[in-house]
């Protein structure tokens, strides 16, 4: 019996141990879900706390998985993971049985699940679980109860400084289809003989000479418009089709124009600034992109687009008093949450593939990368004359033309030799490093049981 309990405790903690790391890379996208939760659930005043419990929930579920295949604290443990269990089997019944939301994020964007399928995912590991719950009474405890509750407190703290870390970044693993080296046209296609949406359309009809109404379908309505007389139509979805990576990119400038085509079919750059909702984004952020905007004007190789879902009045507002200089375009504000975990965030897009990526805490400033380039940069933001204007057209004014510049020169500095890529490498070394230090340090404190 002891190794069924070691097979469902390795079942169970291999589990626990994918939907941490799968939330902890991502805790804006946990947060999302627990706000999604909130509303549906009429709780919309406890939208504050979905951010601290997405560090804290998949911070919980890494170490619980951890510590479930060291084997320590096995009563206490077990117990908590029974009561823990029950809860989500039940939480995930209701959603199952109402559908509030269409996916409960429990493995984050690593693997979406329908929420019949992660009921039935419960009821399966609710017999592992079971299995150590009946016999957690007879296990017995070898190592040092001090030594064991300072590891599982240590795997804890580390769990969730990993989640922080991710969230003022960027995920170190991109589960959405926007990762870097994506080609966005092929992830917005629609595979030959793919299936379809079903939709199942009722028609009301009312019968004239008794008043009294009635449901049709699209085969057996009344044709004969003397007797009946058509009331209301509705549709729902039975069967939903094959659904591209990417179905909602679309970027409008103030005209309406969809930008998307010229984005995706420029073999130049473009450098998108992403924000989600502008009144929240970082200040200095939008204004340290106002030098990229302005390489723009310098640079033939080179576009920018500012994108968000706020309103105009926002938009304007916030332009005005940060003195931006830039426009803004329109975007779908669930697209651009899942196009970068970040407010603002940047992408960096050529010949409809996305070549980087970056919070704004890892994007430089043109400065950085080239201290030459801010005195064109100052130079090509001075108001100009009529005639001035028509001079510098003219190319009698070399320095304030475009293409006195080129964005490829600032290319290397900006994706090949970032800093920010080397953290990404640090931090991912660092946590296995620190994973297996525990394993160790288990060792010198009890080994791994049966």
């Amino acid at each position: 019996m002891k190794y069924i309990r070691l097979f469902s405790r390795i079942i169970l903690g291999i589990v626990f141990i994918f939907s941490g790391f799968v939330k902890a890379v991502d805790p804006l996208g946990s947060a999302y879900k627990f706000s999604d939760y909130f509303i549906a659930f009429h709780l919309d005043f406890l939208e504050f706390s979905a951010l601290p419990l997405a560090f804290l929930l998949s911070a919980f579920e890494l170490a619980l998985g951890i510590i479930l295949i060291l084997g320590y604290r096995r009563r206490v443990i077990f117990r908590i993971l029974m009561w823990f269990m029950l809860f989500f089997t039940m939480l995930t019944l209701l959603l199952a049985l109402f559908n509030p939301v269409s996916d409960c994020g429990c493995f984050g964007d690593a693997l979406i699940l329908t929420n019949w399928q992660t009921f039935l995912k419960n009821v399966v590991l609710m017999v592992f679980v079971l299995l150590l719950w009946f016999h957690h009474k007879v296990e017995t405890t070898h190592g040092r109860s001090f030594g064991e509750w300072m590891l599982i407190v240590s795997v804890y703290a580390g769990a969730v400084w990993f989640s922080v870390w991710n969230y003022q970044h960027l995920p170190l693993l991109d589960f959405r289809p926007y990762d870097v080296g994506t080609v966005i046209a092929n992830e917005m296609e629609i595979p030959e003989g793919a299936e379809m949406d079903e939709y199942e359309t009722t028609l009301t009809y009312m019968e004239r000479e008794s008043g009294k109404k009635r449901a049709f379908t699209l085969e057996n309505y009344p044709r004969d418009t003397s007797l009946w007389e058509f009331v209301t139509s509705d549709s729902r979805l039975v069967k939903k089709g094959f659904e591209p990576p990417v179905h909602d990119f679309a970027i409008m400038d103030e005209t309406g124009t969809d930008q998307v085509p010229a984005i995706l079919s420029d073999p130049q750059y473009s450098l998108l600034l992403i924000s989600h909702h502008l009144e929240e984004a970082n200040k200095q952020a939008l204004i340290m992109a106002r030098e990229w905007s302005q390489v723009a004007l310098l640079a033939n190789d080179f576009s920018f687009y500012a994108i968000t879902a706020s309103p105009d009045s926002e938009v304007e507002a916030i332009v005005s008093s940060l003195d931006l200089g830039y426009p803004f375009h329109a975007a779908d504000e669930i697209m651009l949450k899942t196009m970068v975990r970040s407010n603002p965030g940047f992408l960096l897009i050529s010949n409809g593939t996305i070549i980087g990526k970056w919070g704004f805490r890892d994007f430089p400033s043109v400065e950085s990368l080239n201290p030459d380039a801010l005195e064109l940069i100052g130079n090509a933001s001075v108001s100009m004359d009529e005639a001035s204007l028509l001079l510098m057209e003219a190319g009698i004014y070399e320095d304030f033309s475009p293409g006195v510049m080129t964005f490829e020169t600032l290319l290397p500095a900006l994706v090949y030799e970032d800093g920010a890529s080397r953290r990404e490498r640090g931090v991912v070394t660092g946590f296995i490093l620190g994973i297996l230090l525990l394993l160790l340090l288990s060792n010198l404190i009890t080994p791994i049981r049966t």
